[in-house]
């Protein structure tokens, strides 16, 4: 039955296919013109891909742009294209959009009859030719009242994933990612701010068609991991910030203004400067790196005598410095307000390296 939706276009489609030799492959409701990965320039790619018929003409497989040479193009030349009549397919846009530059990719989103989500993302060769593209093209009228907007792509690439089990440890969600999605390129695991006990993922794809295609495949695959299912989204940016800092942020076992600042303990007891530091060296020196280097810096001062403190640890051989800030108080033990700060700054430099000498909360 969804043959019959909308099948003048598709027909026509069928028809400038065949005419222009212009091959198209659809995976994931993403129905794609050109843009092979990296390093297989000038190669056919998604031949025989299942799905490829779904709802759509025949696309035995894609290919380079006709006339192509090297590697994609770089970052600031992808447009995203909306407000599309859902009737209209690329025998009208792949020519419309290909006027004002050379065309590395194009691709359209579609629903499972057939007909096009809306929305679409065209890559040019170059940053100019994309503002060629946006200056042109925003807000020109397609058909008689039909008005789309064109505008930089935003090439998300991040997925945040809530709900997990407090349980799971970041070796098994990363062979669950890997068999179930493509291009993965970091996962981050952390316990989440808003929902106790529980973590969540941040999820880093080498595109922003890789990351597209993982969330449509975790959606719509219902998956589990202990018991827990996922929830998928896009990572807000706003919320990708507030993770980077309080990340950043390693606390101390000090309370301020009511707010804890709890580093987790060891055995409920908060572990000592020496305790860390011998612990630290003796990683360093297992992975052939030299003795860690800390500097601290007073930034803030209140009246109640508590203190904000900058500081930075550096391992001489190991690729890059960790730092973040932390407040302490004097207490009655005669513990300086620096060493107080080394000891974050050296819990913080064990977690990074992946060892830690502190259980959790």
């Amino acid at each position: 039955w969804t043959n019959g939706i909308n099948e003048a276009s598709k027909m026509a489609l069928l028809a400038w296919e065949r005419e222009t030799g212009i091959e198209l492959v659809q995976i994931n409701g993403q129905r794609h013109y050109g843009g092979p990965p990296p390093g297989m320039s000038g190669e056919l790619l998604g031949c025989g891909t299942p799905g490829a018929r779904q709802g759509s003409p025949q696309a035995p497989c894609s290919r380079v742009p006709a006339g192509w040479v090297g590697g994609p193009p770089p970052a600031g030349t992808e447009v995203y294209i909306t407000r599309l009549p859902q009737d209209i397919y690329e025998n009208t846009l792949i020519p419309l959009f290909g006027s004002v530059g050379k065309l590395y990719e194009f691709r359209l989103m579609m629903t499972f009859s057939g007909l096009n989500r809306g929305f679409a993302y065209a890559t040019y060769a170059s940053p100019q030719e994309a503002r060629n593209a946006i200056a042109t093209f925003h807000r020109f009228q397609v058909r008689k009242g039909c008005a789309i907007v064109v505008c930089w792509s935003t090439q998300k690439r991040e997925l945040i994933v809530n709900g997990l089990d407090v349980s799971v440890t970041q070796q098994e969600l990363e062979v669950m990612l890997q068999t179930v999605t493509e291009g993965i390129l970091s996962v981050t695991l952390q316990v989440s701010p808003s929902q106790r006990p529980a973590k969540l993922a941040v999820l880093k794809y080498r595109s922003h068609e890789a990351a597209a295609q993982a969330k449509k495949a975790l959606m719509e695959g219902n998956l589990r991991l202990r018991g827990a299912g996922m929830r998928v989204d896009w990572l807000d940016p706003q919320l990708k910030q507030k993770l980077q800092l309080r990340e950043e942020e390693p606390s101390s076992s000090w309370v301020h203004g009511g707010k804890s600042l709890a580093v987790p303990r060891l055995a409920g007891l908060l572990p000592s400067l020496q305790d860390v530091l011998e612990r630290l060296n003796i990683l360093c020196w297992k992975h052939h790196l030299r003795t860690p280097l800390f500097m601290t810096k007073r930034v803030q001062v209140n009246a109640d005598g508590w203190q904000q403190f900058w500081y930075q640890a550096v391992i001489p051989g190991y690729h890059v410095p960790v730092s973040g800030f932390t407040w302490v108080v004097q207490d009655r033990q005669g513990q300086s307000e620096h060493e107080k700060v080394k000891l974050v700054a050296a819990l913080h430099l064990l977690r990074v390296l992946g060892e830690s000498l502190v259980s959790p909360h």
